[in-house]
């Protein structure tokens, strides 16, 4: 009987023996998880960690695989939108030669006639010019050499001084002297050096998309008219060759000629049209930044310094501003009244102001201003 009882407490003890280890050593094991969580959660947070992470940068970091893929699918269709650019404009001109030219020699007195040939051509030259120079100047980029450049700060992609107002082009990869965008019909970065060059492509095209889309609008009603009467006379066409033989089917009324005609002067006003209405938006949007002496780029970060200031009561006023009128002088680089004509109105290639590298009081400008550190 005492056997019996020894062996059940054996057993018992045994039991509540096996039960305390299992607890501790799910109690250990729970631990030893809690203590690898800490600490992976503590490490990743010493990887990431930085003051100055915000929600703009978790956003950055999160579209950056998208901009990535932009940036390398505009580096390599640049060369197309070019080749695009250049076969659209030249279908315009020879519509313009080809159909509208006769027409106007035809019918429209010599004073109109001289006005069209002296306009058109001239414009047609500044759209050539300017785009030439946007496309093969280089924008401006800061030495990679050592040198006794002023610069701002560092750029974080080069690792190297970045003077005021460039910034890093992610397509070119390289910093670019007062950049403010990277241009894909370009196929090359708006900068320092070709920026007055983009501005007056943009601005010539959509003058001379104007000057068509209004020249041909009276042509372009009757071409219209008389594609829609073509199609009615098909239609009629096309039930009667159903009810006869086919050799007495009647003969088309419009010539291939005459159908090519109509239709070009669709295509020619429609283009026109749109890209008026849309380089028109674009070069308005560039005016206003040329009228405040900013960039695309600088507009948002003035905007945040703004609404920085403004919260501490202060007022921000842009350094390289100097008025509208000399904002306006100095981006076109006009020093004198001669130089509206052979500078604005004629092809130029003389150089902007300054060298991109420092921003010096620019000699078109009368009053000078305090200077302020860049943004």
């Amino acid at each position: 009987m005492r056997s019996r009882q020894r062996a059940f407490s054996a057993v018992m003890r045994l039991c509540v023996k096996c039960l305390r280890v299992g607890r501790r050593r799910r109690f250990r094991l729970a631990w030893r998880l809690q203590q690898l969580w800490r600490y992976g959660h503590l490490c990743l947070g010493s990887l990431l960690y930085n003051s100055f992470t915000n929600s703009d940068v978790v956003l950055d970091s999160l579209f950056e695989p998208i901009y990535w893929l932009v940036d390398h699918v505009t580096r390599w269709f640049g060369v197309v939108f070019v080749a695009l650019v250049i076969v659209l404009t030249s279908s315009i001109v020879a519509i313009v030669y080809i159909c509208l030219l006769p027409l106007i020699l035809q019918t429209y007195p010599p004073g109109w006639i001289c006005w069209h040939l002296a306009y058109g051509h001239w414009n047609l030259l500044m759209i050539l010019f300017h785009y030439y120079m946007a496309i093969t100047t280089p924008p401006g980029h800061p030495p990679q050499a050592k040198s006794n450049t002023v610069a701002v700060s560092i750029c974080r992609k080069c690792i190297s001084p970045k003077p005021a107002r460039a910034h890093h082009c992610s397509i070119c990869n390289r910093c670019v002297l007062k950049m403010d965008h990277h241009c894909p019909w370009l196929n090359n970065c708006v900068g320092h050096y070709n920026h007055r060059y983009f501005f007056s492509f943009c601005l010539f095209m959509t003058m001379g998309c104007v000057y068509c889309g209004i020249s041909s609008w009276d042509i372009f009603r009757e071409a219209y008219a008389a594609i829609q009467r073509l199609k009615l006379l098909e239609k009629e066409t096309l039930q009667v060759a159903a009810n006869q033989t086919y050799y007495q089917t009647p003969p088309p009324t419009f010539s291939f000629r005459q159908r090519a005609f109509h239709k070009s002067i669709v295509y020619l006003w429609v283009l026109c049209s749109s890209v008026a209405l849309a380089l028109g938006a674009l070069t308005l949007w560039h005016a206003a930044l040329i009228t405040r002496g900013e960039t695309s780029i600088e507009r948002h970060i003035n905007n945040k310094e703004r609404q920085r200031l403004q919260k501490k009561g202060r007022v921000f006023r842009n350094p390289y501003s100097y008025g509208t009128w000399a904002n306006w002088k100095v981006f076109l680089g006009v020093d004198t009244h001669r130089h509206w004509l052979t500078r604005v109105l004629l092809p130029s290639t003389h150089l902007p102001h300054g060298t991109g590298l420092s921003w010096d009081h620019p000699p078109c400008v009368t009053e000078p201003r305090t200077p302020l550190l860049a943004i």
